[in-house]
């Protein structure tokens, strides 16, 4: 193994990148399979709006809210066991059970509709992909981890969430365009798993679970990924322990834990409600427009690189520290959209350009939460990385479900500004005290627990041996540490 004195360089493109198109492409398939509901809903309950040649459903309005949050019941329950079975299974095989499940319920969700099964038989698919599904980011991150290089985990990574951004988009996009078309509503289940079973077959054939068990990779940028994380030779064969009480009072996870939740929180209501404030009060009508429905996210996208590019300049010129960075562009993704929420509350109807620009920016400015407090999970404990992100992932996305219930108590008349002025005013300050706990307590710093012999010695000990090899490393660091 070669020594972090002198790391090597690995090819500029090589299969760790590939393992990043590939997540990225199972982000995509999957968010288009999660998200097509909304269209398939309105195609079927008006058929008139779209293909007018397949059967038309008369939904109720709250028929149609279970149908749309089903997902999500499933969704929250396995992501706590999706951190242990991807360490335990490994990622290719944990991963591709959930996109292939999607295939296949998306591929029968029309004949369990139209045969019966009506509405309840929808419900239970959505909520059984759910379950499926709870299991991807986990195994997202837990591979993130296993491939990515220090100098260049900011890079696969960003590449890789970016998927979620372009699936939303493509959602909106190619749904509408199906619904339309000869294939109708039905089509758009269809076309979302024959997308769903390529990727699978995808994953199958150029898949793995690290670096050395590829057969696709050169010796050089084996050797190149596993010495920049400084990995013995049978490092992945070996189980490594869950220091669990380590995990749970770590200042620095507890921080992060809360500015993931508070993310989760002001965010759902920036995503989920926005569009009703803008009709109830503005009468402006989102959803119905394409390009507005799209903009956010297509803002969302462009801008996670353009995050990206201003950290790689950082880090090649130095200017901060990675713990730095990272709290600075969370600092942006958080505070400046808790800024645009208050001012969507004050405005009026003569003012709806202002209030598109507005909705955009603040989903453009979020797009930095990626980099500042997901990814850093991956810094904070690379062997712990899927468990990190169950956690997190899992609680976080608890606060999707809540935050609608909550605004239903709160605005009892969507026409009255001064209710949504209660709801973004709240959301802003989530934001602002969320962040301000992870710039005072949080850390993107690799932490001691991370070793791989902390259940084996002393804590103290393990702390010693810890500062010593980050002191020992500290000339050839580069601001990236590669302890």
């Amino acid at each position: 193994m070669i020594s972090s004195d002198t790391p090597p360089k690995g090819p500029a493109l090589g299969i760790r990148h590939l393992q990043a198109l590939l997540l990225f492409i199972c982000i995509i398939v999957n968010y288009i399979a999660r998200l097509n509901v909304s269209v398939i809903v309105v195609a079927m309950t008006d058929a008139a709006s779209t293909n007018p040649d397949f059967p038309e459903y008369d939904w109720t309005e709250a028929q149609k809210s279970y149908i749309l949050s089903s997902f999500y019941w499933g969704y929250i329950f396995t992501q706590f066991p999706a951190g242990l079975l991807c360490k335990r299974y490994g990622v290719k095989t944990i991963l591709f059970i959930p996109t292939f499940a999607t295939a296949l319920f998306s591929a029968i969700t029309p004949y369990s509709i139209t045969s019966g099964g009506g509405w309840q038989a929808f419900c239970v698919l959505r909520v059984i992909q759910g379950v499926f599904q709870g299991l991807i980011f986990p195994c997202i991150h837990e591979h993130i981890a296993k491939w990515s290089p220090p100098a260049e985990r900011n890079r696969l990574g960003v590449f890789t969430y970016s998927g979620a951004d372009c699936g939303m988009v493509l959602a909106n996009a190619i749904t509408g365009l199906i619904a339309h078309s000869s294939l109708g509503w039905p089509g758009i289940s269809y076309v979302s798993a024959a997308l769903c079973a390529f990727w699978c077959l995808l994953w199958f054939l150029l898949g793995s679970n690290n670096a050395p068990e590829s057969r696709l990779i050169s010796a050089k940028e084996q050797t190149y990924i596993e010495s920049s994380m400084q990995r013995a030779d049978g490092f992945h064969e070996r189980k490594i322990p869950i220091p669990w009480r380590a995990i749970w009072t770590s200042k620095p996870f507890l921080a992060l834990l809360l500015v993931r939740c508070a993310d989760g929180w002001s965010s759902s209501t920036m995503q989920q409600q926005t569009p009703s404030y803008l009709h109830g009060v503005l009468n402006m009508d989102i959803k119905s427009n394409a390009l507005y429905s799209a903009l956010p996210y297509l803002a969302m996208w462009f801008t996670s690189y353009v995050y990206l590019a201003f950290a790689d300049l950082v880090m090649a010129r130095q200017w901060m520290s990675r713990n730095t960075l990272h709290k600075s562009i969370n600092s942006l993704s958080l505070w400046g959209p808790a800024v645009a929420l208050i001012g969507i509350g004050f405005l009026d109807k003569s003012q709806e350009s202002l209030a598109i620009a507005l909705m955009t920016i603040s989903a453009a400015l979020n797009a930095g939460a990626g980099l500042g407090s997901i990814l850093p999970i991956i810094d904070m404990s690379p062997n712990h990385s899927g468990i990190l992100m169950a956690i997190s992932n899992g609680i976080a996305n608890l606060f999707p479900l809540i935050t609608p219930l909550v605004v239903g108590l709160i605005v009892t008349d969507t026409s009255d500004r001064s209710l949504w002025q209660i709801v973004f005013t709240t959301a802003a300050i989530i934001f602002f005290l969320g962040n301000l706990v992870y710039i005072i307590w949080g850390s993107t710093d690799k932490q001691d627990w991370d070793a791989a012999d902390f259940l084996q010695f002393p804590h103290d000990e393990c702390l010693k041996n810890e500062k010593k090899g980050k002191k020992s490393s500290s000339n050839n660091d580069d601001v990236i540490s590669y302890h």
